[in-house]
């Protein structure tokens, strides 16, 4: 990873990877992400979303081809939130923290405040058995955000919760963007999911994943997962998921 202090938050350029002899997961992927853009990664399971998305953390090196972060290396939240049990909340926001080497006081202010952001304020002393699955993703997305990086990869981050729960924290991330002006790059599976909350929709072919079709989500903020724009746009998206899939004979 190239890290850059002008142009796209994200570059992606010509993205090739394998490992060992296998077949290449992606191949040629080219991506440029705005700075304050909202880019969701659709594609059947086994396409490379999540491979991507490591290489743009820097998790991994490409076989070829480069990516490019705007000011610095990117925050990541994973599909499990991965909370140390024997911490409270707050603690477990405090440790990306000193892990960065911000001092004690300041780090616990700094963690109180991010836990105030994802509407958290009063559950910093609760242990991990104590809390919800979606209080457990709020802490894990205070602890990325205390990263402080302009861009946050999201792998999945809601696909373990309710429908109740996760269209809450849909409409808690979309403020949390705005109110933070993120860059976010969303891996999913759920086409509504990505309709709901991109500002653009990539689709990725089966393996190898090649960026085959993007969406341009011209809906306004806030929207609902289940109003009919949203709806509409996801019929024509997911017909075309479905046609990649049987083109590759792809599992969904």
């Amino acid at each position: 990873m190239q890290v850059v202090e002008a142009g796209p938050a994200v570059a992606v350029r010509g993205l090739t990877k394998r490992f060992g002899a296998a077949p290449n997961v992606l191949e040629d992927v080219s991506l440029a992400v705005a700075e304050g853009e909202f880019l969701c990664i659709l594609g059947a399971s086994g396409c490379g979303k999540s491979t991507l998305l490591g290489l743009v953390a820097d998790l991994d090196q490409p076989t070829a081809g480069s990516v490019e972060v705007l000011g610095g290396k990117p925050s990541l939240m994973f599909q499990e939130p991965a909370l140390f049990p024997w911490l409270t909340a707050r603690e477990n926001v405090e440790l990306a923290l000193r892990l960065k080497g911000v001092g004690k006081q300041d780090r616990r202010e700094r963690a109180r405040d991010l836990l105030e952001l994802v509407r958290l304020k009063d559950a910093g002393t609760k242990r991990v058995h104590e809390l919800s699955g979606g209080m457990r993703q709020r802490v894990a997305m205070a602890r990325a955000l205390a990263q402080d990086s302009h861009v946050l990869l999201m792998d999945e981050p809601f696909a373990a919760l309710d429908a109740i729960t996760r269209d809450v924290l849909h409409e808690e991330l979309v403020r949390i963007r705005e109110s933070q002006k993120l860059t976010v790059l969303f891996v999913t599976h759920n086409v509504r999911e990505a309709v709901r909350l991109g500002d653009r929709v990539v689709l990725l072919s089966s393996r190898p994943g090649r960026v085959v079709k993007e969406y341009d989500v011209n809906i306004g903020q806030p929207r609902r997962i289940e109003s009919p724009e949203v709806a509409a746009l996801s019929v024509a998206i997911t017909d075309d998921l479905r046609s990649e899939i049987r083109r590759h004979g792809g599992q969904s």
